[in-house]
């Protein structure tokens, strides 16, 4: 079982886990845990023991130098770390780690327990599928919950997927058998420039949590970042020409199923979370 370093006493957490992987797309899930790690100064508490969960030969271990120079050896894992926001008044737990390669049941029921003995209120996984959408426009972000209330609480639908799974719908499943209440988002990463990193598909999952914890995380060179990206994907697409005719079409199914909410809801909610950004910097 995971031991818990220092146990701290925390103020109705919310979890928030990400995984490398199949659930992954150009790594913008992940992405998002390495940001709030950064950004909220976030402390280490536990960490699975990868021998009983991965494949060595699949996850290999890293070698590297330590602040002293020193030699070390990096083993894949699974992290749980804290962090105490400012202007939040509950903490948040953030899962940071590698799908595993075996054993996901006995994986689930580890994390779990840790996060139940840290008193967790809500889990909140993230993922990144590849999809037929166009870099130009605002990255589709889709949110699902486990419970009813959740599902109108949080205005988030309830799943309908069939098919394979990775570790997040695993986990998803075990939060349900546990009675304990669960999120996901997922955000569409165009499938035509699946390398990572992504870093529009992890801005618009931040902008996905800052709406759940109602508070304006700080982004750093995220947006820079995403300008950068779009802007290199649009010398790509200038480059060939069949490339750019299927991201023309692309934009031009997209702007006809978004033209009903292009002027309402989520313009609405952009807005507000730029009034909140500008209020707080000044």
């Amino acid at each position: 079982m995971m031991e818990i370093e220092d146990p701290p006493a925390l103020v109705r957490p919310v979890v928030i886990a990400a995984f490398e992987g199949w659930n992954d797309a150009a790594e913008a899930a992940s992405g998002v845990v390495d940001h709030l790690l950064r950004v909220w100064n976030a402390r280490v508490i536990a960490a699975i023991d990868p021998e009983d969960y991965y494949d060595f030969q699949v996850n290999r271990p890293t070698v590297g130098v330590d602040e002293n120079g020193f030699r070390k050896l990096t083993w894949p894992s699974t992290h749980v770390a804290i962090a105490s926001p400012p202007d939040l008044d509950h903490d948040v737990i953030l899962v940071r780690g590698i799908e595993p390669n075996m054993r996901w049941r006995g994986f689930c029921a580890e994390l779990l327990a840790c996060i139940d003995d840290l008193g967790a209120e809500l889990v909140v996984t993230l993922g990144a599928l590849l999809a037929d959408t166009p870099h130009t426009r605002p990255i589709p972000v889709t949110g699902t919950a486990t419970e009813p209330d959740l599902v109108d609480r949080m205005k988030l639908e309830q799943s309908t997927y069939e098919g394979p799974t990775g570790i997040v719908g695993v986990l998803q499943d075990a939060c349900v058998k546990l009675d304990i209440p669960a999120a996901s988002y997922w955000a569409a990463v165009p499938h035509y420039v699946a390398q990572p990193p992504c870093p529009k598909a992890t801005l618009a999952l931040l902008g996905q949590i800052e709406d759940l914890l109602e508070v304006s995380i700080p982004l750093g060179d995220l947006p820079e970042d995403a300008r950068a990206w779009e802007r290199g994907v649009d010398e790509l697409a200038e480059e060939d020409e069949d490339v750019a005719d299927y991201v023309r079409s692309l934009e031009e199914t997209r702007d006809t199923a978004d033209l009903p909410e292009a002027s309402g809801e989520a313009i609405a909610r952009e807005f507000e979370r730029y009034l909140k950004r500008r209020t707080e910097d000044e």
